[in-house]
């Protein structure tokens, strides 16, 4: 697909573009309205792809949780293998739509890998992800900066109080989340291991207060958040903070989601993925 469509495909879901000028732009790139209509479904997540583990699998345990935030009471996804014992605690930051199938199977992905996954809803004051992609825009756009870094790091005491968690805890984010494993790793002494897939950078000044290992995840086609790159890498050079950095060449934004059709590289996230499951392991140990 052309490279142009998808680029205004990620300016749409991250920036405050309204859905009418979004299709005007995208009628002009593919020549119509109607083929802009019909290239849509497209670039939209398929949400009918999102089940790899099933959340009936016998070798894992879910359910939903409900934990103290900041200022409501979080509602998460947790996932654990079935197995009685005490695991390392991962939590697991969805993108900006929110806690969706997509997310629910990647926790059951890094339970199924040995850790105690939790994936908080960052619209739990508002009721929880709905499913209304305008609506989930919308909300997220109203959504506290502060509070919200805050209920997530209230996610990571919940995790330290259960009694099947070994209280070594990680985080891994993708896009919206992605940014927020790094402010976690900023802002929480305790985090073990932060593993941002394209996310955006903190502030090179924050980066001192880094007490975690950090692998870092991108797309080399992801230009916006690339241009984070070198202020972020030179500051975890300075400040001592141990990182891997990989860079995905021909791997777009998001690149990691199977739901997201025209992003999803096969390849990419599997790499990207086994390197995240062996960097909390060694981490986490």
């Amino acid at each position: 697909m052309d490279q142009r469509i998808i680029n205004l495909f990620d300016e749409y879901t991250h920036k405050p573009l309204k859905r009418d000028v979004f299709l005007k732009r995208l009628a002009k790139l593919t020549g119509s309205m109607a083929t802009a209509l019909a290239t849509l479904p497209l670039l939209e997540i398929n949400y009918a792809k999102a089940e790899t583990i099933g959340s009936q699998d016998e070798r894992i345990k879910t359910e939903s949780v409900t934990f103290p935030g900041a200022d409501t009471t979080m509602k998460g996804y947790l996932a654990r293998p079935a197995a009685a014992g005490k695991y390392p605690a991962v939590v697991v930051i969805h993108e900006n739509r929110g806690l969706n199938p997509h997310i629910e199977d990647v926790t059951r992905r890094l339970a199924l890998a040995g850790f105690l996954a939790l994936a908080p809803d960052a619209l739990s004051a508002s009721g929880g992800t709905p499913t209304d992609e305008a609506q989930i825009r919308d909300l997220f756009g109203k959504l506290d900066p502060q509070k919200t870094r805050e209920n997530f790091v209230k996610a990571l005491d919940y995790l330290k109080t259960r009694p099947d968690s070994t209280g070594k805890l990680g985080a891994v984010g993708f896009c919206w989340g992605g940014a927020m494993a790094n402010q976690l790793a900023v802002h929480d002494a305790d985090l073990k291991a932060s593993v941002p897939f394209y996310g955006r950078q903190p502030d090179a000044a924050d980066v001192p207060k880094i007490k975690a290992a950090v692998q870092l995840h991108y797309g080399g086609l992801d230009e916006r958040v690339n241009a984070g790159i070198p202020a972020y890498e030179e500051a975890l050079k300075k400040a001592g903070v141990p990182y891997e950095l990989y860079v995905y060449e021909g791997a777009q934004h998001a690149f990691h989601n199977d739901t997201a059709p025209t992003r999803y590289n096969e390849a990419a996230a599997k790499l990207a993925w086994s390197r995240t499951i062996k960097f909390l392991k060694d981490k986490l140990a």
